[in-house]
Parts: C-alpha cells; structure tokens; sequence
C-alpha cells in the first residue's frame, strides 16, 4: 500500500480498525507492484443554526453551515469523506544498491450534483505523481507532487481522515474538510524535491523546496472581503518546508514531531482585487507558520494533541485571509486539536475530538464591522467499526461552531453514516 495511506490507516487515525495491509501485490520482473486505495461513503444529514445580527450572507472564511438563499436550515447529501476514493499504482525496485519507487494516484468522485449533468461533470482528482530513490544508509529523496510536509501529520492522524468531519453539507463535492479549518491548516498537494534522513534510533527529520504559487491570497478590507487571488505567476523563491519527527516503541508507543513552512508572496495589484484594493502596486511579504504535536497509544486508548501557529499563514488553507492589504499587515492566526479514542471489546474505535482555529485582526487593524472569520471550532464524536479486515463502518457527528469579526456567529450540526473499504 502506498506510503501515505499506510500513513492513514495504520498511523493512528484508526490503528485498532482492520485494514489491509498492503495492497493487491503484483510481481513484473524487476518491479513489485502495489494496486492500493480504499472506496467510501457517507449520508449526510446537516442543520444550520445561526445568528447572523443582520447580515444578508455569510461572513468570508465561516466553516459552520449557514441558511441558503430561500431560508432553508436542513439538507442531505451523499460523499465521500475527508478521505478521498482512492486509486494508487506503486512500484518498488532495488537497482545498483539503491531503493526506487514511484507513486502515481487518482481520486475519482462516489457522488455528484451538478446541474446540467445529472452526475457526470466532476473531475477526478490527481493527487499523487512522484519518485522515490534512496537507501536506509543515508536517506530518501522524493521528486514529484504528495502531501505537503508542513501539517502533513495533523491530517493523517485526525480520526475522521476515515469519516467526515465538517464541510459534510456541501453534497456532491470531491471531499468533506474533517479537521481542515477546525483545527489545522490544509497541508494540500504540492509539487516537491524533499530529503528525509534514514531513522537514526526513532529520529527522522525532511526538508523540502515546494512549488511557490501555492498560497491562497487575500484583500480584506470593508469594500472587498472576498476577492482571492493566486500568487503571481513570478516568485522569489520556492517554498520551504520541514519537519522533524521522534518515534518510540513498547508498552506506551507513540511519536511527536514539529513541522514548519515559509513562502514568500507576491501579489498583483489593484486591478486584480476589485475597487476594495488600496494600492496598484504589487504587495510582498513572508507567509510562515509551525506546529507541533503528539499521538500517544497505551493499550486499547489513544491520544492525540497539536498545536499550530502562523503568520501570514491565515486559516483553512495556507495563506487565505492571512493579510491585510489595505494596512501591509500579515495576520497571526493559531489553533490546534485534542482527540482520544478507545478500542471496546467488540473492536470498535470510539473517539471524540475538539478542535479550533482563530484569526486574528492584524496590527492597527479594525475588523469590528467586517464579515469575515474570527474563529472556526469543531466537536466530534465518532465510531468505527471493523465488520470485516478490510471494511469499516463509521458514524460520526460534529458540531460546527463559527464566529465572525462582525459579531455573527453561525452554528451547524452534522450526522453522518458510511463505510470505508481499503485494499
């Protein structure tokens, strides 16, 4: 099974649930081929609560569900989860005394509303298309797109990466968003040259150089709060990203790692971002942002605890309403999760789960009166069940609570029932 989904199953997202370990394995000559990937789920039911103060739409960056436009407050849809379908072809080598492999991947849709096209219009996702080469003596290098290295950890040890978490109202899209937003920052897909150390008695640690057009950014000022615009398409440099992790075996086994990312923004000026915009000129400034965290398994009980903090970095994905342009500040945002679980006699995994993530007004700025997030928190409680080794069934609810910097506060309740197949 390819190495990020190892990752989810296995790294204590749902370690007591029964997966498959590998894939469907293929011998071709020189090569060993891995067929991998899972197929999941849910029905979703959601109701909106809110207390908008007035207002006639949803404030910028709000995660909790509210109202649509005719005032309807309930809805059902039917998704995949946090966890995308997943379809991965690895291959794996030994030539010249060196370790090779590659990964490539694609995410097809189980679900889609979009209108004209009675289910037919999506596009799969592609996630994953990379090469590995390297050896337990001196290490890995890594070319091609996977999962970010910055906050890569806080998704694939959130419980619901196997459930549904927030965002299960928006029905017929390619995933739910978990923890992303509630939580942590979305490590997303980048394209990467990354080198991870070889395990030096449970230490490892990688650095990566990632694409630099990869950070969502923002005007946010009271005229125009909800303009985002790519970076432009000429940067200074690429992204840096790094981790370092310490793994541990025995009675108590567990990990804790640290992770950080800094990119530099360059964005285009007033005409790109509407008549909210208070300059022509380009806008440069540093995004950063670094976490750390812990999962820990004693017996039948699991915990886990994360904590993040960032500059520029802004909240949900990396650098989305990180900055301030009208006043050329960068805003501090933070938050992190809690989450234990506990194996019962039948197999099952119980967990529950809190999580939060704040943005903050920048320095000298005044966000009192302006739509946009202030705070996005999240509650779930979940069960997963092995009914077979390689099917899950999973139920879960999350609660979805948000506040705005206009003084609205929105509210959404979310059920959902499904299954998860690895193979």
């Amino acid at each position: 099974m390819n190495n990020k989904i190892k990752l989810a199953v296995a790294g204590a997202v749902l370690s007591a649930a029964s997966v498959a370990n590998a894939g469907i394995v293929i011998p071709a000559g020189d090569w060993t081929l891995d067929i991998n990937g899972n197929v999941n789920a849910f029905a979703n039911w959601s109701n909106a609560d809110k207390d908008d103060n007035g207002a006639t739409a949803n404030p910028t960056g709000v995660l909790a569900t509210g109202e649509d436009a005719t005032g309807e407050d309930s809805t059902q849809g039917i998704n995949t989860g946090l966890l995308p379908a997943w379809l991965g072809f690895t291959g794996t080598t030994r030539q010249n005394d060196v370790d090779v492999s590659f990964t490539i991947s694609f995410q097809p849709n189980v679900s889609d509303n979009t209108a004209p096209f009675h289910g037919d219009s999506k596009t799969p996702l592609n996630r994953q298309a990379f090469v590995t080469f390297g050896d337990k003596s001196w290490g890995t290098v890594k070319l091609g797109k996977d999962l970010g290295v910055f906050a890569g950890q806080a998704i694939l040890n959130d419980m619901t990466l196997l459930g549904v978490g927030a965002g299960a109202a928006n029905s017929g899209g390619a995933t739910t968003l978990g923890g992303i937003g509630t939580g942590y920052i979305y490590p997303a897909w980048k394209g990467q040259i990354a080198y991870t150390t070889p395990n030096m008695n449970g230490f490892s640690a990688t650095i990566a150089i990632t694409n630099p057009n990869q950070v969502v950014s923002a005007q946010d000022n009271t005229t125009d709060v909800g303009t985002f615009v790519a970076n432009a398409t000429y940067q200074d440099r690429f992204g840096v990203e790094a981790q370092a992790m310490y793994e541990w075996t025995g009675d108590v086994a567990g990990k804790v790692w640290a992770s950080a990312a800094s990119y530099d923004v360059t964005t285009s000026g007033a005409a790109a971002y509407g008549t909210g915009a208070t300059s022509a000129n380009d806008e440069s400034y540093t995004a950063s942002a670094w976490d750390i965290g812990t999962s820990v398994t004693s017996g039948n009980l699991g915990v886990t605890a994360y904590y993040y903090e960032g500059k520029g970095a802004g909240t949900t994905l990396f650098g989305n309403l990180g900055y301030d342009r009208s006043a050329d500040k960068r805003r501090d945002s933070d938050g992190g999760y809690l989450q234990a679980t506990y194996v019962i006699p039948t197999g099952t995994k119980l967990g529950v789960a809190y999580g939060v993530s704040n943005l903050d007004e920048a320095s000298g700025e005044d966000l009192s009166g302006v739509a946009i997030v202030e705070k996005n928190e999240r509650w779930t409680v979940g069960a997963y069940h092995p009914l077979t080794k390689h099917l899950n069934l999973v139920a879960e609810y999350n609660k979805v609570e948000s506040e705005a910097h206009n003084n609205t506060d929105y509210e959404s309740d979310h059920f959902s029932l499904g299954a998860i197949l690895f193979f």
